[in-house]
């Protein structure tokens, strides 16, 4: 007999507005890992994105009322949970970084001898990052990944930590399709010589 089907993330938020604090847990416990990688990446440091993804789980605890997925629009997919969940954290970075400067590299330390480098070997689904496979590799593929351009950055990091489509990038970063396919390209190619470089 097979296992029953987990339930989907839409399911899991409608239940929490209803009143079923165990679904709450359940989505964060799916994602708040690669929730907390995608703002550490995008900000280098773990206080503050400690911070920050907690704003975001707040956020989706205070908005779950009205949480109502998007229907798919004219060219546009339906909105997943996770594409509310990674443009709630990508609005939350954005404004965090015009009030303040980033402190650190992503390839800085994080503290108690932990780097970001030590957390990229975590899965993620995206090519590139699973690629990677000694300490120092990742260490040079997130200078490279600091030095990209912020939204070629963002749009990278929200696919490989949020597994985003390009639409659902799009529709996250308020750009058009084509801008989107377009930061993906340019950081791709740009990780892409890093990684021969370093293989």
């Amino acid at each position: 007999m097979p296992a029953p089907a987990e339930p989907a993330d839409e399911d899991l938020m409608h239940a929490y507005a209803a009143g079923d604090a165990r679904a709450f847990e359940q989505l964060y416990d799916r994602h708040a890992t690669r929730l907390w990688r995608y703002i550490t990446r995008s900000v280098g440091e773990p206080a503050t994105s400690e911070e920050l993804a907690q704003d975001v789980w707040l956020r989706v605890a205070r908005d779950a009322p009205g949480y109502t997925p998007r229907a798919a629009a004219a060219g546009r997919p339906p909105a997943r949970f996770t594409t509310w969940l990674f443009t709630i954290a990508h609005h939350r970075i954005i404004d965090h970084l015009r009030t303040t400067r980033p402190a650190l590299s992503l390839s800085a330390p994080l503290g108690d001898e932990l780097t970001v480098a030590d957390t990229l070997a975590a899965p993620s689904g995206f090519g590139p990052l699973q690629r990677v496979q000694t300490r120092e590799q990742a260490a040079q593929l997130l200078a490279a990944l600091d030095a990209l351009p912020a939204d070629q950055r963002h749009a990278f990091l929200l696919q490989a930590e949020g597994d985003l489509s390009v639409a659902e990038i799009a529709a996250a970063t308020g750009v058009g399709l084509q801008t989107a396919k377009s930061r993906l390209r340019y950081a791709r190619a740009a990780l892409r010589r890093t990684l021969e470089q370093i293989a």
